[in-house]
């Protein structure tokens, strides 16, 4: 298969999964809004490991849950 392997979080589908909000995610972590919704929205670049780890605490999963790998042509 020709292409790039891309990864983007899958951060919506855990929340749903139980049953809490983008919201209640943003109060969680503390975050300034702009870059939590530059996470959630997959425009980011790069994530801080101290912010993947909390990430990973509050929603009780591991990186390999937050993310999904996918080829981009």
């Amino acid at each position: 298969m020709c292409g790039v392997i891309s990864m983007h979080f899958r951060i919506d589908e855990i929340l749903k999964e139980k049953g809490k909000t983008r919201y209640w995610l943003y109060i969680q972590l503390g975050l300034s809004y702009q870059n939590f919704k530059k996470i959630l929205e997959n425009e980011t670049r790069a994530i801080k490991f101290e912010n993947l780890k909390a990430i990973c605490d509050i929603l009780e999963c591991t990186p390999n849950d937050l993310f999904v790998e996918y080829y981009k042509k």
